[in-house]
């Protein structure tokens, strides 16, 4: 993990296209401004991991109506 300290104002660049900003910072609060290309997803940690849950549990969904589909046409 890489760990560097900025000030309100300053950036960080990621891959040439994403600009994290620190806009703000309050006590411990850090308010931060990311601009990305418009194909870059950007989500909250905890929604990603819901974001993932979900598309397994479609998969696998999916799955098992496919098979069910295949028991009906026997």
């Amino acid at each position: 993990m890489l760990i560097l300290s900025r000030k309100a104002g300053e950036s960080i660049i990621l891959d040439g296209g994403i600009e994290i900003k620190i806009t703000e910072v309050n006590g411990d609060r850090v308010k931060i401004g990311i601009n990305a290309p418009a194909n870059v997803g950007v989500y909250r940690k905890e929604l990603y991991a819901t974001i993932q849950e979900n598309q397994t549990a479609a998969k696998a969904a999916a799955a098992d109506e496919l098979k069910d589909f295949f028991r009906q046409i026997k």
